[in-house]
């Protein structure tokens, strides 16, 4: 079925030829169930490796064999395509779906027949489903309308991340490729040490910014209005009733599949925006946000799998754009590829720092005096790159 035209007095007719091809996220949590489903009806355990194989193997091979995608919607179809409520609907079919993995993985964990095997490629499936719907939660979370942003807090429930919408409309949209942002990898900065700065660091910020609202509104800051609150509520909720129907024992699972998840999403977070910095004005504000100050990637398999995030330069530029307008700039820092292929090696930081500081050396014309950074590292950078 071909995708509606969009016709605009004085344009040429355009059509989204990638229309369909959005529903791929959806590919994410459906391995997993079918996952279970073969499990289930076989009792192999290695049918639940179909997912991590899917997402950490064939998407990067297509990423790899397909030409990039730089092609970007005409502006003057930008309005008819946020309007058409067809984009919402394939973020919104992610949240059941993940639901039905989660329960499924759940209802394996509690049987006690699964084997070590088994129960590691569970938790990375069903974890990595929860993470990948993280950035379905993002996606929705930037809109203003209540079913998306309640749609957004009960996906983040699943990883146990509910305060990811504060921290990061609030927090990191506004602080991004500055020292004061966790979410923003220094330069030299392995992912295993950039872990736990952007995990507590994002946590400590949400709940400062939250109990700074509700100060501002006269509002007492533990109260069924904190959005903090709220989100670790519903996570508290949803792994209660799994836990009470299925068994305590149930919570090392869930606990083991949001771990997975929620260390995607900062994998991510930590490829997104590497090294590069905003500098200071004279006035000693920082400078705008410009499609500079993110790492862009037009690899055309996982775009589609993560609604455009990799076109991260525009969603930070502009970041009310929905994700099937976002757009491709050639001024911006271009990764090697896109972001399954990347996250593997950015959790071996050797090989991400031989891949990417010189990259980044490049974007800055050979000084990484300009980049975010240790200042003694960028300084060693710099005079090794030049010998």
């Amino acid at each position: 079925m071909a995708a509606p035209v969009i016709v605009v007095p004085g344009h040429p007719a355009w059509r989204d030829g990638k229309r369909y091809m959005w529903l791929t996220a959806t590919v994410v949590p459906l391995t997993a169930i079918v996952g279970y489903g073969l499990w289930h009806r076989t009792g192999v355990g290695l049918h639940w490796w179909i997912t991590p194989l899917f997402v950490f193997v064939l998407v990067p091979l297509l990423d790899l064999t397909s030409p990039p995608d730089p092609v970007n919607p005409p502006e003057q179809a930008r309005a008819a395509l946020e309007a058409d409520r067809y984009y919402r609907h394939c973020t919104y079919l992610y949240l059941p779906l993940a639901g039905i993995a989660l329960v499924l993985g759940t209802i394996a964990w509690a049987g006690g027949n699964l084997s070590v095997l088994a129960r590691l490629g569970a938790v990375i499936s069903v974890g990595t489903a929860t993470g990948v719907g993280i950035t379905t939660a993002h996606e929705l979370g930037h809109r203003r309308g209540r079913l998306e942003r309640g749609l957004a807090r009960l996906m983040l429930a699943a990883s146990g991340y509910g305060h990811f919408l504060v921290e990061h409309n609030r927090g990191h949209h506004v602080r991004v490729a500055t020292p004061e942002d966790p979410a923003s990898a220094r330069l030299g900065e392995g992912f295993w040490r950039f872990w736990p700065r952007t995990v507590f660091g994002g946590l400590r910020s949400a709940w400062a910014l939250e109990a700074g609202r509700l100060r501002r509104h006269g509002r007492r800051v533990v109260s069924a209005r904190n959005e903090v609150l709220r989100g670790w509520l519903l996570t508290a909720a949803l792994f209660g009733t799994l836990a009470g129907v299925l068994g305590v024992g149930v919570l090392v699972f869930l606990a083991a599949q949001a771990l997975v998840g929620v260390t995607l999403l900062e994998g991510v977070n930590y490829i997104e925006h590497y090294g590069l910095a905003r500098a200071r004005t004279p006035t000693g504000r920082y400078e705008p946000v410009t499609p500079a100050h993110s790492w862009n990637s037009d690899a055309v398999i996982s775009n589609l799998a993560l609604y455009q995030l990799q076109r991260h330069s525009d969603h930070h530029a502009h970041p009310t754009r929905r994700y099937q307008t976002l757009r491709s700039f050639a001024e911006s820092p271009q990764l090697p590829g896109g972001y399954a292929t990347l996250l593997i090696v950015a959790f071996l930081p050797p090989w991400w720092f031989r891949l990417m500081d010189g990259r980044v050396l490049a974007h800055y014309g050979g000084d990484l005096a300009r980049a975010h950074g240790d200042p003694a590292r960028t300084r060693k950078l710099t005079d090794r790159y030049r010998a």
